[in-house]
This record gives C-alpha cells, sequence and structure tokens, in this order.
C-alpha cells in the first residue's frame, strides 16, 4: 500500500491557448475571463480542478478507489448516503428533516468517502448537503491561473446554417410537420447568426500547492500524487472541443519539494512536512519573459522561461516533470531540461 505523501510541494506550471476560449465567464456571456484592470487573462482554480477530475475519470474508470464524486449530471447525496449505508445505515432525521448523525458516525462517512474518492482525497469537499458526513478540507489546492501578458478577447460571428424551431419556439406535432416547415420556408430563414468567444493567443501560469499535512488527514498518498502528476501534463488532452481552441501545457513543470535541512531526523521530517520556505519565494524563482520587445505574443516561441537556480533555498529541491515516451509522468530533480534558461 502507498505511503500518505510526508512533503510539502509547491507547483507552478504554463500553459497556453491558441484561437480558443480557456475558461468562459458565464456573467459576461461566456467571453474568456479578464482582469478589467489590465486585460490579463484569468482561469479559475475550479476550472483546473475540473480537469484534473476528468482526467483521472478517463484514466481509471472513474472507478473507486479512484472514482470522482463532482461529476456532471449527478446527485452528491447519493454518494453520501452510500457512505453512511457502508459505514453502519442511514444516519437518523430530525423533525425538519435533517440529519441526525452523531459526531462518530459523520467520521465513519467521511472516511469511506476519502477512501473512495480522488478528488474528495485531493481536493476536499463538502459534505453535509444531505445525510451528514462532514467536510473535508483538501491537500491540493489551485491558485487562479493568471496571463503573462494581456489578451485580446474576440467575439465573432458565426452562421448556423440550420434552425430547430418554428419562429416563437412553439413545439409541431410530428417529425413531417418539422419537414413540411422547412419546406415551406426561404431558404435564407433557415439560418440563423450566432457569436463565438475567444483569445488569439494567451500564455497562462498556474499555481498549486500540495501540503503533506492536510494528506494525512484524508490519505492522500504517493500514488495519488503520481496520479496527479501525471493528470496536470495530460489534462488538455482530453479536453479538446472547438470552444477550447489548442491549449497545451508547456513542459517542464516546476515543482518544489520541501525536504529540511536540521540534523535530527525527526526534526528534519517535521520540516518537509511544514515547509523550509514561503511558496512565493519560491515562485519568484521560475521567471517568464516576452522576446524580441513588447509586440504581439502569438505563440510559445514569443517567451522565455528563466530558472533562479543561485536563490534556490537551504531544504527546497527543485524538480522538473515532463511528459516521458509512452505517457506518463517523468520527474527530473535538480538539472532543469533544455529549453529552459538557468543563473
Amino acid at each position: 500500500m502507498s505511503e500518505i505523501i510526508r512533503h510539502r510541494h509547491e507547483v507552478t506550471y504554463l500553459f497556453d491557448c491558441e484561437n480558443g476560449n480557456p475558461n468562459g465567464d458565464p456573467d459576461a456571456g461566456n467571453a474568456p475571463r479578464v482582469d478589467p484592470e489590465d486585460m490579463h487573462g484569468l482561469v479559475s482554480d475550479v476550472c483546473q480542478k475540473r480537469l484534473v477530475r476528468n482526467y483521472v475519470m478517463a484514466a481509471r474508470g472513474n472507478q473507486m478507489p479512484n472514482a470522482i464524486l463532482i461529476e456532471h449530471a449527478t446527485n452528491l447525496n447519493a454518494p453520501i448516503a452510500q457512505a453512511h449505508e457502508q459505514t453502519g445505515g442511514m444516519p437518523p432525521t430530525t423533525k425538519d428533516g435533517k440529519s441526525a448523525a452523531n459526531k462518530d458516525k459523520v467520521g465513519r462517512a467521511r472516511k469511506w468517502l476519502c477512501q473512495s474518492f480522488y478528488d474528495v482525497r485531493a481536493f476536499g469537499a463538502v459534505l453535509s448537503t444531505g445525510p451528514n458526513a462532514g467536510q473535508v478540507r483538501g491537500p491540493v489546492q489551485f491558485a487562479f491561473a493568471r496571463s503573462v501578458a494581456p489578451v485580446l478577447p474576440l467575439d465573432l460571428s458565426i452562421t448556423r446554417m440550420a434552425v430547430a424551431e418554428p419562429q416563437g419556439g412553439k413545439m409541431l406535432p410530428s417529425s413531417d410537420a418539422y419537414i413540411e416547415f422547412a419546406a415551406n420556408m426561404p431558404e435564407d430563414k433557415l439560418r440563423t447568426m450566432g457569436r463565438k468567444a475567444l483569445i488569439p493567443y494567451g500564455l497562462y501560469r498556474g499555481e498549486a500547492f500540495i501540503s503533506a499535512h492536510l494528506a494525512a488527514d484524508t490519505g492522500f498518498t504517493e500514488a495519488d500524487l503520481e496520479l496527479f502528476w501525471e493528470a496536470l501534463l495530460g489534462m488538455f488532452e482530453h479536453n479538446r472541443s472547438a470552444s477550447k481552441g489548442i491549449m497545451s501545457v508547456r513542459e517542464p513543470v516546476f515543482v518544489f519539494r520541501h525536504e529540511g535541512t536540521d540534523t535530527n531526523e525527526e526534526q528534519r521530517r517535521r520540516q518537509a512536512v511544514l515547509g523550509c520556505a514561503p511558496a512565493h519565494r519560491l515562485f519568484d524563482l521560475v521567471e517568464v519573459r516576452r522576446r524580441g520587445g513588447n509586440g504581439v505574443a502569438r505563440s510559445f516561441a514569443n517567451f522565455e522561461v528563466v530558472f533562479h537556480r543561485s536563490r534556490l533555498p537551504a531544504g527546497v529541491r527543485a524538480g522538473f516533470l515532463s511528459t516521458r515516451d509512452g505517457g506518463g509522468a517523468a520527474m527530473i530533480w535538480d538539472e532543469p531540461p533544455a529549453g529552459v534558461e538557468v543563473d
């Protein structure tokens, strides 16, 4: 059985989007998310977690112990109820219909859900929406990703070559009625106009945090961490659509693992869990620069990545994650691969 992770990690990675919408804002007509003050693009933490969930579902078949709790078109109370049924039966309810499970019963159901669902172990979940199974604070957390340079949201017109319903949206009684409707309409009336939002190009920087302290509570293991690395590299490969354009993780992914410096083994283990440097200092070690001035960026070749290895704090080890031949994730420690400048 795989061990619970014992090292805190910070992760920063680059991904880009070409002629697509990386993360639409439903409050803005699904336009690409931007910071209105400087027009830098944004991708929400929820979007990034969804991509990891989708990869794990594809890679592990949505089977326990790597099933996904938060999936499309489901009721969360069903697996929560299943957790109680698997650990001693459904809890009693109060007069107002709410769960009246005691702390011990909540804890057993909570533990079963952590053991059964990858995203609960990794990201946590609110499990008190029906039969109460408490709440889980996950060890893996994302920040909003932000583009390195400003992006240009475009709202493009498209032509829909066929219509779905007669004017007014009324339903017709049969397929023959729809065929007759189309046959009697002028051709130009059977086309409609639509909209498509995209950005020509954007390079985004994502940041994630992995807590060994919280991993001990949810049971997040080294095997779970390996699956997370795999998902991080492959999440866009299984999320293709016309609206997303071409999205890619630009390798390597930079991983900072806290290992400690103390000569006492027990104290060094504590340092590995709690960390040897603040996250912002580690993220500052990875700098993304524009090539050739401040012109319009339209590809990853317009940027260069610099790793400031000379400023790496004591007790922290730098890793460089990339895709190995045949798939999966390969981690190289200490020495950056080609394509990353070092100072």
